[in-house]
Formats: C-alpha cells, structure tokens, sequence
C-alpha cells in the first residue's frame, strides 16, 4: 500500500540534510550580514521610499530567519534536545522578538533593539566564532584573578599619584578615585606624556612612575590575559579532538564487532 505523503523520518532527515549543507550556512551568514547592513541604513536620512523599500526588506528577513530557525528545529530528532543548546534558546528568542510590529506598538524601541542584535545570530552561526567566545566565558574565573591583581596595582599607583602629584594638577590627582581614572587614560596611552611631563617639572624622575606602571598594566598584564585565552582555547580545541577520535574508536569498534558477528554466523552456517 504506498504512502500519500513522506514519513516523519524522511522529513526529518531532509531537514538534517538541509541544515548540514554547506550552501544553507553560506545564505543565512550572508542574510545576517544583509541585516545588519539594513539595520546601518535605517540611520540615515534617507528618502521615504527607500525607507519603505528598507522596511519590506527587514520583514523578509525576518521571516527568513524564522523559516531558518524552523528548519534547524525540525532537523533534531527529539525536539526537546534544541532547546537543551543555549545558542538555540538564544536564536529563537531573537526570532521570536524580531516578530513583534515595530510600529504603533510600545514595544517599538525594544523590537528596534533586538533588531539590531540580530548580528550577533553570526557568533552561533560560524563555528569558529563559537569557539572563541565559548573560550572567552570559560577564561572568565582566571580572567577575574588577573583584573583584580590589575586593580590592587592601578590602586597602589593611584595612591603614590595622590601623595605626590595632588598639589601639582588637583583635577588629575586630587584624591585616589581621580587618580585611577587619570591612571587608566595613561594605560590607554590618550595623551599620556602631557599627564608625565606636568609632574617631570617637579618631579624630574617622575617617568619612572609612568613607565614602570605602563609596563606592568598595557604589557605585562595584557600578554597575561592573551595567554590566558590562548590556552583556554587550545584546551577546547584538544577536548574536540578527544571527542572525534573517540568516536571514531566506538564506531571502529562497533564495525570490528559486526565483522565478528558475521565471521561467526558464516562459521555455523
């Protein structure tokens, strides 16, 4: 008796296909990358027919988007798995949010607003951007240790700045919460050496100050959290090479063990 329409399975699998395929990830980095440009536009002033033109244009996307999201949805075997991937979870509610009419509503500015997050849909796109941020949040607990080690450095600065430089520029070293921030523009090198050669008129070896602080903070520390980073990526690079290859064993295995199967079946047979 033939079937009047395709399997569950057979769906399932077409949307796995689709989601797999190379060319499907390729259209939706360039639809998101369309968006973001759309988005650029509505800042202009720009005539009221490209703006209409720029507004048909987001609804497409938006439906795209969710057409994309649908798919990805459909494709999982057990549906309840695509909301165990925190990226899915965040897809869909910038989907989801991206619906809401962004005129007449006073929801207006928060659907502007997601919106313009729909660029980040890139991170959970592209795998390798994944990778980098999913480092990033892993790094975090060490991360902390070092801007804490950074702030106890920019503290002890701040207060040497305070105690000798105050009467020279009050605005810039009049007490130690002014002193860090005049330490962090020297950090961030925005016109530094005027800061250093003000107190260099009273202070001759006051570059001392500067330069040993300008080694430990934008050198030292930043080659620290770098480094950080770095290894916290090579560690999640060889956990996926661990997972690969051992599922390449377990495959193996399951292979040598249907061989086995078949040898002795052949054999009572």
């Amino acid at each position: 008796m033939s079937t009047l329409s395709a399997s569950p399975n057979s769906w399932q699998s077409r949307f796995e296909r689709l989601r797999q395929d190379r060319m499907f990830e390729l259209v939706v980095v360039g639809v998101i990358i369309f968006s973001a440009l759309v988005t650029g536009a509505k800042t202009y002033d720009i005539p009221q027919q490209i703006l209409t033109l720029v507004d048909i244009l987001d609804y497409g996307i938006t439906l795209f988007f969710l057409t994309e999201i649908s798919v990805r949805f459909f494709a999982e075997q057990r549906k309840r798995d695509f909301f165990k991937s925190g990226w899915n979870i965040f897809d869909t509610l910038i989907v989801a949010v991206s619906l809401i009419p962004v005129q007449d509503s006073e929801m207006a500015y928060v659907a502007r607003l997601i919106r313009i997050f729909r660029v980040l849909r890139m991170v959970s796109v592209i795998p390798e951007l994944r990778l980098l941020l999913n480092s990033l949040i892993r790094a975090l607990p060490q991360l902390g240790y070092v801007a804490l080690l950074m702030f106890i450095i920019v503290y002890i600065y701040a207060a040497v700045g305070t105690t000798f430089f105050a009467s020279i520029n009050e605005h810039l070293w009049g007490d130690i919460a002014v002193a860090m921030l005049t330490l962090f523009r020297v950090m961030t090198f925005e016109s530094w050496t005027g800061v250093m050669y003000e107190t260099m008129e009273v202070y001759p070896f006051s570059w001392i100050f500067y330069l040993s602080f300008i080694f430990l903070n934008a050198f030292a520390f930043l080659n620290m959290l770098i480094g950080i980073v770095v290894n916290v990526m090579e560690q999640e690079r060889a956990e996926e090479r661990a997972e690969a290859m051992q599922n390449e064993l377990t495959l193996q295995d399951l292979a040598n063990q249907i061989a086995e199967l078949k040898q002795l079946l052949k054999q009572k047979s």
